[in-house]
């Protein structure tokens, strides 16, 4: 289908209007305008031309505007009058050219002179490195005017933005070439950046200008800014390379000269530069061969590979229903097991009797529960563990072991288990309530009992314990149970017998 047949609706999705888009307003309220160029520009370049240096001859004759057609036959002999006519035709057909029938001249339409003006000051800036000094151009005339916009100033901050990270890229490479273009390119442009800094100022220090075209104007300032700093950048960037540069012996040449020798020689040049000057290929010994076939592979094949692999996601899928999840329920059916026993006992019993049960596991688990016993922390809890932190009982361990040889214990700590309400004389000198126990072996270990750590005693002052390297509290001081109030007033009223030389003092096991 041909573009000229197309209307502008037909470019337009299905739904959409173009009176819908902003973005078409500007353009659709200059049709006139952009139907000029669009004349001057249609068909092939050497047309384009044509019409180009028709419209501006006769526009250049300001002090008479009107030509007649032998004025323009004459002007324009050296063209072809057929071609001519078809000139004249299509730039009068399309508005450029005005024909006035009374004085039978022609006059370039007002559409036609702001065509040739834009044209005119576009032709003004047509060296490399003159889009900038365009762009300011064209802001000093709207700000002269008083017509000045956010998307006017829109084309000098982005062109501002692209001149400085062409910069910093020159920078980062670090190439000299690159360095000293990307500095020769800021001194071209450095008039224009100064000139715009100005005009920014004026319209900045404008009191009726809008939100939107101050900001922008703030953000040229501070892209202007940064870009005049750029002078320093190159500057040391280069005397870095400076002190990197190979001197070739006492010639004169350095590494740059070279490398800028190359560079203007053409690739002919360097062909016949590199003539019987390699007489074969360097062979890269430092590749290894195994891993420049994995390398190749991978780039080869393994990427191909992954590239048409799918991996995108899986469709999405209800969520199951939801389901009770299974809760571990606490097994405490061997602490309700030692709970019993220990309610049911009537008189004293060595822990090496009542403690030991199916296997080691089970037997220390028994007797870590011996140490809730008297707990005062138990009033706010219930279960087993209040239970047992609530039996009338009290226990306790001396520091020495004896033999077991049963349920996975080969030995453990001597201990007495007996009711609050009495049993005393189960106590021996040197045993304490409330100790914790000492660990106890397993049953492939040897049933040897460990003798108990020495003592020593402190000439004229109580015994120590050299682990701990303090006085031992008298035995009864470490009672534990729930009798320990009615311990503490019969130990005011009555103090123990002191324990013979012979023995040891309490400690844990």
């Amino acid at each position: 289908m041909d573009d000229a047949s197309l209307s502008l609706q037909d470019y337009l999705r299905e739904g959409i209007l173009a009176a819908d888009l902003p973005d078409l307003h500007p353009l659709l309220s200059a049709r006139e305008l952009l139907r000029a160029f669009s004349t001057l520009f249609h068909g092939g370049e050497e047309s384009v031309l044509v019409r180009l240096l028709v419209l501006r001859a006769i526009g250049e004759r300001g002090q008479a505007p009107d030509w007649s057609p032998q004025e323009l036959r004459e002007h324009f002999a050296y063209l072809d009058a057929v071609k001519f006519d078809t000139v004249l035709g299509r730039l009068r057909e399309n508005g450029l050219l005005l024909w006035d029938g009374a004085s039978q001249r022609y006059r370039i339409s007002p559409v036609g002179r702001q065509a040739l003006a834009a044209i005119g000051l576009l032709l003004q800036f047509n060296r490399e490195g003159d889009e900038l000094a365009y762009v300011t151009a064209q802001l000093a005339a709207g700000q002269a005017a008083g017509r000045v916009g956010a998307s006017d100033l829109q084309h000098l901050l982005s062109r501002l933005n692209e001149l400085r990270e062409d910069f910093d890229q020159a920078v980062l490479s670090g190439s000299e070439h690159r360095i000293q273009r990307a500095a020769t390119t800021l001194q071209s442009v450095w008039r224009w950046v100064e000139k715009g800094t100005a005009i920014v100022q004026a319209i900045a220090g404008d009191a009726e200008l809008d939100a939107a075209t101050h900001r922008v104007a703030q953000q040229i300032g501070r892209a202007q800014s940064a870009l005049l700093r750029q002078a320093s950048v190159f500057q040391r960037a280069l005397n870095q390379l400076d002190r990197h540069r190979v001197h070739l012996g006492a010639s004169g040449l350095s590494s740059s000269d070279v490398n800028r020798y190359l560079r203007d020689l053409g690739a002919d040049a360097l062909a016949a530069l590199a003539d019987d000057a390699l007489a074969r290929t360097l062979q890269p010994a430092f590749a290894l061969a195994p891993i420049a076939l994995d390398v190749a592979e991978y780039e080869l094949l393994e990427r191909e590979r992954e590239a048409q692999e799918d991996q995108s996601l899986p469709p999405p899928q209800a969520a199951g229903a939801a389901a009770a999840a299974p809760i571990a329920e606490q097994d405490y059916r061997h602490a309700e097991q030692w709970l019993a026993q220990l309610a049911a006992l009537e008189t004293a019993a060595p822990l090496a009797d009542w403690v030991p049960q199916d296997g080691f596991a089970v037997s220390a688990y028994r007797l870590s529960l011996l140490g809730l016993i008297g707990d005062p922390g138990a009033e706010n809890r219930s279960g087993v563990s209040a239970a047992i932190a609530h039996l009338p009982l009290r226990w306790r361990v001396a520091p020495e072991f004896e033999p077991v040889q049963r349920c996975g214990v080969a030995y453990m700590s001597r201990g007495w288990l007996a009711p609050s309400d009495g049993a005393a004389s189960e106590a021996d000198a040197g045993v304490e309530a409330g100790d914790a126990p000492h660990a106890a072996a397993a049953a492939g270990s040897a049933a040897v009992p460990v003798p108990p750590l020495p003592r020593t005693r402190e000439p004229g002052g109580p015994k120590t314990s050299p682990s701990r390297g303090k006085p031992a509290k008298a035995p009864e001081a470490r009672l534990r149970g729930g009798d320990g109030q009615e311990r503490r007033k019969r130990q005011k009223r009555t103090r123990p017998a002191p324990a013979s030389a012979t023995e040891e003092p309490a400690e844990n096991a």
